[in-house]
């Protein structure tokens, strides 16, 4: 009698889930519970979840001012919007967030803006994509400017030049406008390199390459093509949140976004990924930025054509429907991982100082302190993996410190 044939349905299943489990004891799957095909079991997200078609409209659309008709990059830094335009103009604008209104402006001297087309930033520098390719897609002097923050703030712009080319474009002939897949809108920057996501007229796909964010001269290298079925121009970017989301449009000027999130070390393929429509028809959406991770402000350019005008906005999106729910789980996640770095508290009683030791930094981690009615007496960061707080200034008596963010708490008698 053949095995199969002894093995109940039970087993069988059983069998299966086993399978299923890799070397690491991981149950790959999709971990959403908002898509289709969500797998209870899975613990180890593979990119494979799916979802139901969406439309969204924003909450506020708002007219930019006539100095941004071709918006075509958006960050959000030091409590403002940044944006620039797409040609000639090398000016840097500043937005208020509430109103678009331009608070103000930093010409940047000694660049000049061929096709300036994304911005993006890390901690330390402001960074602009000069690498728009459309017209004939053979462009050899493709670059990203990088601007030190410090600097730019103080109108004494310190700027560097990351020149790159992609490792598999191997013909430079001239193509028509409009008509390659060697163009690119959009950007982001990590902890150590530069992604680009490019705009592929003919394929309507993004293709991502990596190169590094020091200035030189690179090989932009190819890590895989995402079909977004549309074209990308835009990209915004939160690093400890694993989230990405692109905006872009149709070849019909219908504009979309994609999200991508809950990915591992930079494999943008391996996440989650969400088309999402936007109720905005013959809007040329050009830069997204956002903080949270929920709010997002989408710019568009000024398109008229064929008696169809659209001037230049910025637009306002609220995505807790869609990610509130993820974005709240890091943090319960990032949570759970802070109480468990939690080793020792001591002396108790006290006199002089506490000391807190964890198993690594805690640099975001804040310690508050309160007296038995509650009232807040003390809070002061943690920075190192033993902590030492002064508690000179305390009356003698009951204590109780807590770690902001956490369940955990310690009681403690000062002398």
């Amino acid at each position: 009698m053949p095995f199969c044939r002894n093995i109940s349905a039970t087993s069988l299943f059983l069998i299966l889930i086993y399978l299923c489990i890799d070397a690491r004891g991981e149950t790959p799957g999709c971990t959403d519970p908002k898509a289709n095909n969500y797998n209870a079991i899975a613990t180890q997200n593979d990119g494979s979840c799916t979802y139901n078609g969406a439309n969204f409209s924003p909450i506020s659309s708002i007219l930019l001012d006539s100095a941004l008709t071709e918006t075509s990059g958006l960050i959000q830094w030091n409590n403002y919007l940044w944006s620039h335009n797409d040609d000639s103009n090398t000016k840097l604008y500043t937005l208020d967030t509430g109103t678009a209104a331009i608070q103000q402006s930093y010409m940047l001297t000694d660049v000049i803006n061929k096709d300036w087309e994304e911005i993006s930033q890390d901690n330390n520098y402001i960074y602009i994509g000069d690498f728009g390719n459309n017209s004939s897609g053979n462009r050899t002097d493709l670059h990203i400017l990088r601007i030190e923050k410090n600097s730019l703030v103080t109108n004494a712009a310190i700027i560097d030049t990351i020149w790159f080319s992609y490792d598999d474009q191997t013909n430079f002939n001239p193509a028509a406008a409009n008509q390659t897949d060697f163009d690119c809108e959009a950007f982001l920057v990590s902890t150590d390199s530069i992604y680009l996501f490019t705009k592929q007229w003919i394929s309507n796909k993004t293709s991502i390459y990596v190169l590094p964010k020091q200035p030189g001269r690179y090989n932009a290298i190819n890590r895989g093509t995402l079909n977004i079925q549309g074209l990308a121009t835009g990209i915004t970017y939160l690093e400890d949140k694993r989230l990405a989301v692109i905006c872009g449009y149709s070849n019909l000027l219908q504009p979309f976004l994609y999200l991508l999130y809950d990915f591992k070390n930079y494999d943008f393929l391996l996440g989650n990924k969400r088309r999402i429509d936007v109720n905005l028809p013959f809007h040329q959406t050009e830069g997204i930025a956002t903080q949270n991770g929920l709010k997002y402000y989408v710019s568009n350019e000024y398109f008229s054509k064929s008696g169809i005008t659209t001037p230049q906005k910025l637009h306002t999106f609220d995505l807790s429907n869609l990610l509130s729910n993820y974005i709240n789980g890091l943090v319960l996640n990032n949570t759970e991982s802070l109480k468990k770095k939690i080793k020792k508290f001591y002396p108790n009683p006290s006199k002089d100082f506490i000391y807190i030791e964890s198993n690594s930094n805690l640099s975001a981690a804040l310690l508050i302190i309160r007296n038995t009615n509650g009232k807040e007496i003390l809070r002061q960061n943690l920075s190192k993996e033993v902590s030492e707080i002064s508690i000179k200034h305390l009356n003698p008596g009951y204590y109780i410190a807590s770690i902001e963010g956490t369940a955990e708490s310690f009681s403690f008698i000062k002398e």
